[in-house]
């Protein structure tokens, strides 16, 4: 089976339903129990058939699972912050946020090798924290789960998953706050800005792809500054750049295909291009 097409197919579902504001609801649950069936269904075929190559495993573990798992981490976490959100009392509301969020940036403060090892896409650990073999070397305390199945869980598996769901909730808390301290000019609809796109490439492709914009003129003639564009960019799809000046550093410092993702744009289109000439 083509474990690829089941995580397009459960990411084509998920933006079919679309949850809007508020997130405890019908559709919330619904993605939950996808996203659960979807990762036994993997947990199945993983045990059962073996990774060809090395590169497979990793490509499974490192990105192919994480669509099931963020989503199902990132939904769980807002079911449970909209269950238990406070009532009554603007105050209590505000501060419920920013615990939370507090908590979340102590997940980062606590994982920040892990955290510049993904956001600057790093490869060269990627065996060990992305296959199977060694899970026991890397004794993580990052979840609550004591015991992980050492058939379908790697040591770093899941603490990507909190990661990449993590840093949507830092976009819905701040918006949520955001609502709250300032009723009148928002009303929810910054939460997603009526779409559901998450960019779910890498905080490094985002920042190529805003510098792009930046350098070629093509929004208002040039006349625009980069944090402008870095932060519509940012809202837009819901991604945290973080300190894009310090990306774009790391990026000039590569040593080949500095443009990487730009020219994985260019190539994509050209090749699908060619492909409908055919």
């Amino acid at each position: 089976m083509d474990l690829k097409l089941h995580a397009i197919q459960l990411t084509q579902k998920l933006e079919a339903l679309n949850p809007e504001v508020p997130y405890c609801s019908k559709d919330t649950n619904t993605i939950i129990i996808l996203c659960r069936n979807l990762l036994t269904k993997f947990h199945k075929i993983v045990v059962a058939k073996k990774f060809e190559t090395i590169a497979l495993e990793i490509e499974f573990f490192k990105e192919i699972k994480q669509v099931p798992l963020s989503n199902l981490i990132y939904y769980s976490e807002i079911r449970s912050l909209e269950l238990h959100f406070p009532r009554t009392n603007t105050k209590k509301q505000e501060d419920y946020i920013r615990n939370r969020m507090d908590k979340i940036n102590n997940f980062f403060i606590h994982n920040i090798d892990f955290t510049e090892y993904i956001d600057m896409e790093k490869t060269y650990l990627d065996e060990q924290y992305f296959t199977r073999k060694h899970l026991d070397e890397h004794m993580i305390t990052h979840t609550k789960f004591y015991y992980l199945h050492p058939d379908f869980n790697t040591s770093h598996d899941l603490l990507l998953g909190k990661f990449i769901a993590y840093k949507r909730l830092v976009h819905y808390l701040y918006t949520k706050l955001n609502y709250l301290e300032n009723p009148l000019e928002t009303e929810y609809q910054d939460l997603s800005l009526k779409h559901n796109l998450q960019w779910t490439a890498t905080k490094v492709a985002l920042t190529e792809l805003v510098y792009a914009l930046y350098h070629s003129g093509a929004i208002n003639n040039g006349n625009v500054e980069i944090k402008e564009i870095a932060e519509a960019m940012s809202q837009i799809f819901h991604m945290d750049l973080g300190d894009y000046y310090r990306t774009y550093s790391e990026i000039r410092l590569r040593k080949k295909s500095r443009a990487k993702f730009i020219d994985k744009l260019s190539f994509s289109l050209s090749s699908k291009l060619e492909s409908e000439d055919e």
